[in-house]
């Protein structure tokens, strides 16, 4: 292929790429049209204000909210009370999760876990 034909033919693909561009734009503003008049007929309906909107905009969805930036869950806000306490450290342990070190430790000199429980 010659370099001629080469430039006709991109300058023809690039035509064509400039003209469904256009296309899709018209497209996408035929399709909003009625969703916008859609909007505003709701907003009449049951007087919600730009400002309202704006508010509402700005606020994060509930769905969303509830997920970090790396789309994991993220950790519990509550804090949860201690429910083992180390007599001699004074450490405690939830209970949750993998169990301290003080925790496995007795547990491998023969002492129950009960034994370190705080008494409420």
């Amino acid at each position: 292929m010659t370099r001629d034909n080469y430039a006709a033919l991109q300058l023809k693909i690039e035509k064509e790429i400039t003209r469904l561009q256009k296309q899709a734009k018209a497209l996408q503003a035929k399709r909003r049209n009625p969703v916008i008049g859609s909007i505003i007929q709701s907003m009449r309906k049951y007087n919600i204000t730009l400002a309202e909107l704006t508010v509402a905009l700005n606020r994060k969805p509930a769905s969303t909210a509830r997920k970090t930036e790396s789309g994991a869950a993220p950790k519990a806000t509550r804090k949860v009370p201690p429910k083992y306490r180390n007599p001699e450290s004074g450490e405690t342990w939830t209970g949750r999760g993998k169990p301290p070190r003080w925790v496995s430790a007795a547990e491998a000199q023969g002492k129950a876990r009960s034994d370190f429980l705080i008494v409420q």
